[in-house]
Order: structure tokens, then C-alpha cells, then sequence
């Protein structure tokens, strides 16, 4: 028996022929929000740097990727804090 996107792989499909949905993924806003909001404090409450090299690479690369699921202005507002919040970490 073969699941609704998966056809049967010795070809016994009754409906071979017909094309499937692929189901859609979006992002949970609030669910991102928090998780911008963590990493934001956690930066907010250090006096030095937190993380690790290879952590703030990660955290450069994904926090404009996740806040730009969130509304224009409120993803480039947390951008605009998260790079104070590392400049100010890096002066420290």
C-alpha cells in the first residue's frame, strides 16, 4: 500500500496518472518571533561576547533569514538591534 504522495514502486498505482498536492510549509510567526527574541536577550544581557565563532557565523546568517518571515518593518528592526547588539559585544 503506497501513502497519498509516495506511488507504489512496483507500479500498481490506480492513479498513477493523477498528480499530487505537495503540501506547503509556512513559517509560525510567533514561533520565530520568540526565537529571535531569545537570541536578542541572551545578547542583550552579556557583557562580553557570548558565542563562539562559529555560533555568531550562524547567528549572522540566520537571524535576517528568519526575521524576514516576520513584517517588514518589525524583521528590519530586530536586524537593526541584533547587528547593535554585536557591535556592541565586539567593542567589548
Amino acid at each position: 500500500m503506497s501513502s497519498a504522495r509516495q506511488g507504489d514502486l512496483f507500479g500498481n498505482d490506480d492513479d498513477a496518472s493523477e498528480e499530487r498536492e505537495t503540501p506547503t510549509w509556512y513559517p509560525d510567526p510567533d514561533e520565530i518571533r520568540a526565537e529571535l527574541h531569545k537570541i536578542l536577550a541572551e545578547a542583550r544581557a552579556a557583557k562580553s561576547m557570548p558565542w563562539d565563532e562559529d555560533r555568531v557565523g550562524l547567528y549572522r546568517t540566520i537571524f535576517p533569514q528568519m526575521s524576514s518571515a516576520l513584517p517588514d518593518d518589525e524583521g528590519a528592526q530586530l536586524r537593526f538591534q541584533f547587528e547593535a547588539e554585536l557591535e556592541r559585544l565586539k567593542a567589548a
